[in-house]
């Protein structure tokens, strides 16, 4: 079993930076891959980034290629997702989550999520 807990969000103008952050707790954090994802209001959650358990492999949405970067730190069971040129359009409830064999994108194929950390951007 494992418990997220997403942190970082706020609001933010456009053109500018954030850095969330995803505790996690319970055994086995650093043999799961961890993936960023991301729903606006009246829109599905989406994939946005994810990382292999070794951090040898990131995947990335193209909305967000070469703005976002994810990364995890398994010595302090965290996994990062900086944001940099942020636009109006990835406002967003953000969420982490945990995902027990390989990386992918769909939602339904993550094990453990958090409860989420909004994201603002305003124009």
């Amino acid at each position: 079993q494992v418990q997220l807990v997403e942190s970082g969000g706020g609001l933010v103008q456009a053109g500018g930076s954030l850095r969330l952050s995803c505790a996690a707790s319970g055994r086995g954090f650093s043999s799961y891959a961890m993936g960023w994802f991301r729903q606006a209001p009246g829109k599905e959650r989406e994939f946005v980034a994810a990382i292999s358990w070794t951090s040898g492999n990131t995947y990335y949405v193209d909305s967000v290629k070469g703005r976002f970067t994810i990364s995890r730190d398994n010595a302090k069971n965290t996994v990062y997702l900086q944001m940099i040129s942020l636009k109006p359009e990835d406002t967003a409830v953000y969420y982490c989550a945990a995902k027990r064999v390989g990386t992918s994108r769909p939602p339904g194929e993550y094990d453990y999520w958090g409860q989420g950390t909004q994201v603002t951007v305003s124009s």
